[in-house]
């Protein structure tokens, strides 16, 4: 059993170039391989070969298995791929939902987000929610639930990939013509601009010049909010300037209020019979005496002497 990499004709040259003095063996793409031979022939305890992946694992272009015999055998091979990062087979119902069969985790992340964001099921209010529509609630078992809380969900719903399964039958004819068969496997390899962008995302060389012109979007983010600001004042203003008046004398007294620690009740404020009530005059008078005292403190101290 062996294998070697090929080029595929729509693959970029540069890929060729870094393949050839690269090149990866049979092994490094597997984390285990499984061969059965017909249970009937080798007996229970000979039927099974094995080999997986170890920390101390030398590669290998490929691996030959010999057991005796003059009659042609069925065998499987059952061979699971090395995915780095590591892939996962979503739950039937959820793969069908997003349209994801085996991906990563963060693959599955963004998919599952771009779900919930096309179908309007964040919170409007509170935004860590999420509201889980119909399909949501059969796979997570759930009416609503917090976005933080869909990675320990999700745990639940993945499953290793399936292997890949190739049935072959050993032929002892040394004529066969089907003694040999060649399968074709996809299998992803390291993107040979990788390095190279790695290297220039890492160069100090032009950081001063990113970091000025980064600073010049976030000015000009913050000038175009100030202007969209300015603009929705003014609109709303030439809409209808009288419930706009009313509203920002509203929004003004509110805000002084804050300012001041004053406290009150605006919705009766607003109404004439408010100011008729009997304690109005005893109130006028209190303020008008404390405005005087006020203003007589401050005449004191700036002319240095007691008034009487």
């Amino acid at each position: 059993l062996s294998g070697d990499l090929i080029n595929i004709s729509h693959w970029p040259r540069l890929y060729y170039r870094t393949a050839g003095k690269q090149k990866r063996k049979f092994s490094s793409f597997f984390k285990s391989l499984v061969i059965e031979l017909d249970k009937e022939l080798y007996g229970p305890d000979n039927h099974l070969v094995e080999w997986h992946r170890m920390p101390t694992t030398q590669e290998t272009d490929g691996f030959q298995v010999k057991r005796p015999g003059d009659v042609n055998v069925k065998c499987t091979l059952l061979l699971m791929l090395d995915h780095q990062p590591p892939q996962y087979k979503l739950d039937p119902r959820l793969a069908r939902l997003l349209g994801v069969h085996t991906q990563t985790r963060a693959s599955i992340m963004q998919a599952l987000w771009l779900y919930i964001k096309n179908n309007k099921l964040q919170d409007s209010h509170e935004k860590e929610y999420i509201n889980c529509n119909r399909y949501f609630r059969q796979i997570f078992g759930c009416p609503r639930m917090r976005f933080s809380e869909i990675p320990m969900k999700l745990a639940g719903l993945l499953q290793h990939p399936d292997p890949i399964i190739i049935n072959h039958v050993i032929s002892v004819d040394p004529t066969d013509q089907k003694k040999t068969a060649c399968y074709d496997i996809d299998v992803e390899v390291d993107d040979p601009l990788k390095g190279q962008m790695n290297s220039f995302l890492s160069s100090t060389t032009n950081q001063q010049e990113i970091a000025a012109l980064e600073m010049k979007i976030h000015e000009t983010i913050e000038y175009i909010n100030q202007l969209k600001t300015e603009r929705d004042f003014m609109l709303s203003f030439s809409n209808n300037p009288q419930e706009f008046i009313k509203d920002w004398l509203k929004s003004q007294s509110r805000d002084l209020k804050l300012m001041t620690d004053v406290t009150g009740n605006p919705e009766e404020e607003r109404k004439t019979e408010f100011y008729h009530e009997p304690w109005v005059p005893e109130a006028v008078g209190r303020y008008v005496y404390s405005k005087v005292q006020q203003r007589r403190q401050e005449l004191e101290q700036v002319l240095g002497i007691r008034l009487t």
